[in-house]
């Protein structure tokens, strides 16, 4: 039996992206790995020295924060005073990332923060980023990250998206319009 009102047709979901699906599972995995591998050294020895060694990649992981930050202020100030832009490759971020594993209670991230903290591993790290962020940029298209600018979607009321181009038209009239801000470099 029909109303003879038509079934609305939705447009198919789009996929997720591999990120999306795996992240939270292998968010989950580490979770349980990190928890039965200190209940692990727990029997071993005793909930002490768990809690000393947790304690330890806190007050550690601090400590490698703070003179990470400091290192990263002191080359921004120097910059600053040069009026050159600030150097690239000083592994604050790297040793950030470690400090902040180490802070984070577990074992196994005390380890991966232990490891961001060698000079060798951060050099080998800091180069394949550079060289993989390189190369995303230059697939994206020129002036676009992926059109992430130049895409609009609309989202109505009734759950549709609609997505439009955003279009300048600068030909009309012959002139360009000024652009009021200063340029961002010299």
């Amino acid at each position: 039996m029909t109303t003879g009102a038509p079934t609305p047709t939705y447009p198919a979901r789009p996929r997720r992206s591999r990120l999306r699906t795996f992240l939270p599972l292998g968010m989950a995995a580490w979770l349980v790995l990190e928890i039965w591998l200190l209940t692990v050294v727990a029997g071993a020895s005793s909930g002490f020295t768990v809690f000393l060694l947790l304690l330890a990649g806190f007050v550690l992981g601090g400590a490698v924060i703070k003179k990470a930050g400091r290192r990263a202020f002191q080359n921004l100030n120097e910059a600053l005073q040069r009026g050159t832009p600030p150097q690239s490759g000083g592994g604050n971020g790297l040793m950030m990332l470690g400090g902040l594993l180490l802070m984070i209670p577990g074992l196994i991230s005390d380890a991966v923060g232990l490891l961001l903290l060698v000079p060798p591993v951060q050099k080998a790290l800091g180069r394949f980023t550079e060289r993989t962020l390189d190369r995303k940029l230059r697939a994206a298209a020129p002036g676009g990250f992926g059109d992430a600018f130049q895409q609009a979607r609309i989202h109505r009321p009734d759950g549709k998206v609609v997505q439009g181009e955003v279009v300048r038209d600068e030909e009309a009239g012959g002139e360009t319009p000024q652009d009021p801000r200063p340029p961002l470099t010299r």
